[in-house]
Order: C-alpha cells, then structure tokens, then sequence
C-alpha cells in the first residue's frame, strides 16, 4: 500500500470538477464530500450548463462559504459531452490531478488523499481508479490486490479480453492534469462512451494505477433511463465500437478478429432479442446508422439465423411449461407460440426492408 501521508505544504493542486444540469435533488450531498475530504489543496470548479431548477442556487451558496469553490454559469445550453469539455478547460494551469465528481455522485472523505498518494508513488501512472460502491454494489474490481500500479497496455488489453469492468465512470477515477491539457477536447464529443475511450487513449502512453479502497460512490436513478445509452442499449455495441478502434493497437491480430467475431455473434443474439421486444425505428435506425460508421453494416443473414434460434428457444421453452399444463390449459397455451413466431417474422420483415 502506498503511504496516504502528503504533508499539507507539498500536497499537489487537484482540481475537482463538477458539471452541473437540474441536480439540486442531489448536488448538496456532492459539494458536502468534497468539503469533507482529508486532502486540503484543491480547487473546485461547478460548471452550471443553464440549470432551470434550484442547482445554481445551492452551488452559490457553498461558494459564498469557501472560496475554494468556482462557479462557471453558462451562457447557453451545450450538450452533456460540449459540457464536460468545457469543465475540464477550466482547470487550472497549477494543477497537478484532475478529480471529476458528477453532481448526483460523491467521494468517501479519504478519495482524492489516497489517489495522489498512489500517483506521486508512481510517475508513470496518468490514471488512478479504485473500488466503487455502485448504489449498494462494491464494483470495479478484478484487479488481484496489490496490484497499485500496472501497464497501460496491459490493462487494456485485460479490458478488451476479459471484459474487465475497471474504469467505470468519470467520478471513478483521478487523471494528470497534463494529460487533459494536452488535448484540444478531452473527450470525444461524437462518441456516447466517450469516457471509457479516453481510458483506452490515453492508457497507450501512460501507466494506470489503482487504490484498494471503495473510494467514490456512483448513483443510479430513473432520470438516467432517459439517455440515448438506455434507450437504445448502446453498451455492446460501444464494446465492438471500441475494439473496432483500438483492438488493432492493444491486441494481436488473431486476437482481434477471434475477439471481434465473438462479440459481433452476442450482439446479434441481443439484436434477435430486440426483435422479439418490439423496438422502436428509431433503436433500429441508430444501431444501422453506428453499424455503418464501422464499416460493419447490419448483416440481415445474421440477424435473421439468430432470430430463428431465439424464436426455436421461445417455442422449446413453451412446450416445457405446457407438458405441465392440463389438456384443457394446453389448448389455451398454443396461440401464445405462435404470436410469437409471428412477432419474430413481422419485425425482422420490418428491420430488413427498411435496411435496402
């Protein structure tokens, strides 16, 4: 473990960074946990993106207290990635590490304290993460312990490989302020999961590090589901988006095309899934239109061999349950497979002329 003790006159400047839209539910707790950490010398930047409820209020009123607090009130509204951009301009050119917190997330009183300590142990590491609690799961592990400091590469490639889940979110990691500063845009405005991307960019330079302590917390709530991440359930299409990018850099050929082929076979499963649930144009528009990007249009001779598995696995699945059933309830039970034969048949029709 490395030692948590900085004295205060040599402690690194971190900036802490929040941006801000309609979080006054949760933006107190936020800015009470970083007043309450152990580490002192930081600076905390609240980037209020034209809020329309009480949340530039809060922020004001915790600014007036310390002025270690800096409000930036947008003068128009920028999309939620043109705002984290924009936040991460304003850190300061004395800073040494850079600490996002979102304002419906907060840190454990000791975070950025142990996460400078394991940076200033290990020069080379430009990224810190650590354990999380996620609601009421502890997560990010996977890690053996002490593994505090490990190759970039390496840990990509254990990401790639292993669908290491390591990085999670941008409140789950401290990062080198040069690193930030040497970018235009930190993150990809373009790309929904741009904040595992930079891990994936900036790793192929730099070391990562990791602390073995449940340091940040991680909200989830039902405003999220409103994101184009949950409505057209992006997560293993962004897998195949990143090993797309970065595959070729991180592993060996034959390890990429094994990898891809794989993922591409899950994610036709789950299309073949999609088709059963009814999903809307607009899922199967911006699955095509991201499919197209890269290079990797929709394979309708895919999608429908794994349509006509899950439909096969609905049918055996309701003949199980039916052997159970009286001869009477039997009789009742039949038009349900059919229906769903009819469903699977109905949207891939759907799906596959609207892709000519």
């Amino acid at each position: 473990m490395p030692s948590t003790t900085i004295h205060a006159a040599r402690q690194p400047l971190v900036s802490v960074v929040t941006p801000v839209y309609n979080t006054e539910k949760y933006l107190a707790e936020c800015i009470e946990s970083v007043l309450a950490q152990s580490y002192d010398n930081w600076e905390y930047i609240i980037i209020n993106n034209c809020s329309n409820d009480r949340s530039l209020e809060i922020a004001q009123r915790y600014a007036a207290q310390d002025s270690r607090i800096t409000i930036h009130n947008n003068t128009e509204f920028l999309t939620q990635m043109q705002n984290w951009n924009h936040a991460m301009r304003q850190v300061s050119p004395e800073s040494c590490y850079c600490k996002v917190v979102h304002a419906d997330d907060w840190l454990f009183p000791d975070c950025i304290t142990q996460m400078v300590a394991l940076a200033e142990q290990h020069p080379t590491v430009g990224i810190v993460g650590s354990y999380r609690l996620d609601e009421t799961e502890v997560n990010l592990d996977g890690l053996p312990y002490p593994s505090s400091c490990v190759s970039g590469r390496d840990i990509c490639r254990l990401v790639m490989k292993n669908s290491l889940y390591i990085f999670g979110s941008p409140t789950s990691l401290l990062i080198r302020s040069d690193l930030i500063r040497q970018r235009e845009k930190f993150y990809n405005e373009a790309y929904l999961h741009a904040d595992m991307e930079v891990c994936f960019e900036l790793l192929q330079d730099v070391d990562f590090g990791f602390v073995h302590q449940v340091l940040t917390y991680t909200r989830r709530h039902n405003e999220s589901s409103t994101t184009i991440i949950h409505r057209f359930l992006t997560k293993r299409l962004g897998g195949i988006q990143m090993l797309k990018k970065y595959g070729p850099i991180y592993l060996g050929s034959d390890e990429y095309e094994t990898l891809l082929q794989y993922k591409l076979k899950n994610y036709y499963k789950f299309l073949a899934r999609c088709v059963f649930e009814m999903q809307s144009r607009e899922f199967w528009d911006y699955h095509k239109k991201e499919l197209q990007a890269i290079g990797l249009p929709l394979n309708r001779t895919m999608l429908l061999k794994e349509c006509l598995l899950h439909a096969g696995n609905v049918v055996e699945t309701m003949r199980t349950i039916k052997k159970g059933f009286s001869r009477k309830n039997r009789k009742q039970a039949v038009p349900a497979t059919k229906s769903l034969s009819s469903i699977a048949g109905e949207q891939s029709a759907t799906v596959f002329v609207e892709n000519k």
